[in-house]
């Protein structure tokens, strides 16, 4: 199976760079590895290594979440394998939730069913600082101390680490004198782990027992772990920056054995791969020159063409002139390498020259295939690029890869079922109020229920692809991907089965343009999932002719935007455009105002999408381009 990953073009040369040049920057050393499966892989070998090593008991400390299971899943295999035995290690957990709730709801569910279930551990060497219900003060003190005394000294200590710096519980505030104890679980935590309990914030437990930074520092060897490009801010704080009590896990710095076990997404802010001209030597292809010119610009806060020799030597930037100046030529490549990515034709324009073109001008039309992770995130993510490509008569089909059910909220449904209602089309509005009163806390939601919701997000996918001219009838394709219906927040594997249901829609519509979200922040996350299914979709139709002329295109959701450096198409917006893309967001009402899982960020869909495409605007105006009103940019896979 695929895993996605940009490919490296340029970068730091590191072939015989010693360590301590390659961590100039870094208070805790980064190893940097391709992707978390290797990572994790490295990592099982260095706590197989440890443990075989060791002539006594093995005291491994293990960190709760979805960050190790890749991790747990190695050590089994090695297990498996022969290479390793649990019998003389004890395993130590560094949190659970207080009280802990029943096995499905535990924060070490994951520990339990992908490492210890698997392995010859005895089970009197599993601790988890657990209790099962509340007692007085005086006695989980007691526990506590206990727990901490058990957890000094630990051989090896790995952990993973929250988008703020969270390490166990330890949130920001934490002090580095702490002890294992109960801690009063803030808002924006539960508001964290409330997708372990069916988004429920309510049935999420308010405090827990957690490890505290103090015993943490007491181990021999701490390795921290972070996986996706939502963990880069806090990967470059942790490593790089001083450390501060707002960002828990930077006080581990002062270990004297500790690093930090990374993968290219979650490693994208640290220095080596932000300004690796400023470690050592680089490689540098047409991209990176870009990227380096790019960087450059924001330091000094000059367009392309204003840069000087001064501020190229002044800022670590000599060995580009010395390998590609002279300085003012730099400039001019750089600058008509930006201008040759800006194009109002996505799918390329008829009967013209398109040597500096992104997209070649034949075919014409082309047939499209947009890939859509939920039933909005077309629109959200490149909704003015999806409109140019149906108005300029391209064969636009859209696939909307999972149903969505699970976010839309229960009085959209009573909402919908009212309308029906009122309008003389039957009444099941008690019946649907009855199902939604049936729902428990934790549960998967009644398949009818599930039903109904997904019905509401496919009409309002057709309703947003209507507003722009596409047939909802034969364009619009809702594939609902197994791997997705499981009625929960935490889906399924992905399988061939889905992938089996891509590659039926490919080879129907064999498209010469596919477009996909490019997101890489959560390894397990939905969109990651169905771009990886895609993606192996097309590797195992590897040697069909129609995919010679077929190119793959990356778009960002409404988080995050690609880096100026790795943009290869640039779509300009007019106002109109983004108006009519903003009313096709509209037409999704059901993720309006109450979406159930936001996140952290109170902006609707529509307020993110202009607000991200504004930006890129303002950005390339600065870099000396033309002032757009939006751009939305694509990096070309392949």
């Amino acid at each position: 199976m695929n895993k996605f990953t940009l490919p490296k073009d340029g970068g730091l040369i590191e072939a015989g760079l010693p360590n301590g040049v390659k961590h100039t920057y870094e208070r805790i050393p980064a190893h940097i590895f391709d992707d978390e499966q290797i990572a994790s892989e490295r990592l099982a070998e260095k706590i197989t290594d440890a443990i075989n090593a060791n002539g006594g008991m093995f005291r491994l400390g293990l960190t709760t979440g979805s960050s190790p299971v890749g991790l747990y899943r190695e050590l089994v295999k090695r297990y498996r394998s022969g290479d390793v035995s649990f019998k003389n290690v004890e395993i130590y957990s560094i949190d659970e939730y207080y009280p802990a709730p029943a096995d499905g709801h535990s924060r070490n569910r994951r520990l339990y069913e992908e490492l210890v279930a698997n392995i010859d551990i005895k089970p009197e060497n599993v601790n988890i600082p657990k209790l099962t219900e509340h007692h007085d003060s005086a006695y989980v003190s007691e526990f506590c101390a206990s727990y901490d005394a058990k957890a000094s000294g630990l051989d090896l200590l790995v952990m993973g680490v929250g988008e703020k710096g969270q390490v166990g519980f330890n949130e920001c505030g934490a002090s580095e004198f702490s002890r294992t104890r109960t801690v009063l679980l803030p808002y924006a935590s539960r508001k964290r782990q409330a997708k372990n309990f069916a988004g429920d914030i309510e049935s999420t437990p308010h405090t827990a027992i957690a490890m505290g930074i103090s015993t943490m520092l007491s181990a021999k060897e701490i390795c921290l772990i972070a996986w996706g490009e939502d963990k880069a801010n806090v990967v470059k704080q942790i490593s790089e920056e001083p450390a501060s009590a707002s960002c828990p896990a930077s006080l581990l710095q002062k270990h004297g054995k500790i690093s930090f076990y990374v993968e290219e997404n979650s490693a994208s802010n640290l220095t080596r791969n932000v300004a690796p001209w400023l470690v050592g030597p680089c490689d540098w292809t047409p991209k990176f020159i870009r990227k380096a010119v790019v960087w450059l610009c924001e330091q000094v806060h000059k367009p392309i063409l204003k840069l000087t020799q001064g501020d190229y030597l002044s800022h670590g930037l000599g060995e580009l002139l010395e390998l590609h100046g002279p300085y003012d030529q730099i400039n001019i490549k750089v600058f008509n390498d930006f201008q040759h990515t800006i194009s109002g034709w996505p799918g390329g324009k008829p009967n013209a020259d398109d040597s500096t073109r992104p997209v070649p001008s034949s075919p014409f039309p082309k047939k499209v295939v947009i890939f859509s992770p939920h039933p909005d995130d077309d629109v959200i993510s490149m909704g003015g690029t999806f409109i140019r490509l149906a108005e300029q008569g391209h064969d636009v089909h859209v696939a909307y890869e999972t149903s969505g059910n699970v976010a839309v909220h229960d009085d959209v449904v009573l909402q919908h079922m009212d309308a029906a209602r009122e309008l003389g089309f039957g009444d099941r509005f008690d019946q649907v109020k009855e199902i939604i009163a049936s729902k428990k806390p934790g549960e998967p939601e009644p398949r009818a229920l599930l039903e109904l919701k997904g019905a509401i997000r496919r009409s309002e996918a057709k309703s947003a692809v209507r507003s722009f001219g596409l047939n909802d009838q034969t364009n619009c394709h809702f594939l609902n991907l197994p791997f997705y219906e499981t009625g929960g927040i935490k889906k399924g594997e992905r399988t061939q089965a889905d992938i089996d249901i891509i590659i039926e829609l490919l080879q129907k519509v064999q498209p010469h343009q596919i477009y996909l979200a490019g997101d890489l922040a959560d390894p397990h996350g939905t969109h990651r999932v169905c771009t990886e299914a895609v993606l192996e979709a097309i590797n195992q139709m590897k040697g069909e002719k129609w995919l010679e002329e077929c190119h793959v295109w990356l778009y960002r959701g409404a988080w995050m935007e690609w880096e100026l450096g790795k943009v290869d198409m640039a779509v300009p917006l007019s106002p109109d455009e983004v108006i009519k893309k903003r009313h096709a967001i509209y037409r999704h009402l059901s993720q309006k105002d109450i979406v159930p899982f936001p996140g952290e960020d109170p902006r609707e869909f529509w307020q993110r999408a202009e607000e991200r495409t504004q930006n890129t605007a303002r950005l390339y105006n600065e870099l000396g381009m033309a002032e757009y009103q939006a751009i939305e940019v694509f990096v070309k896979l392949f």
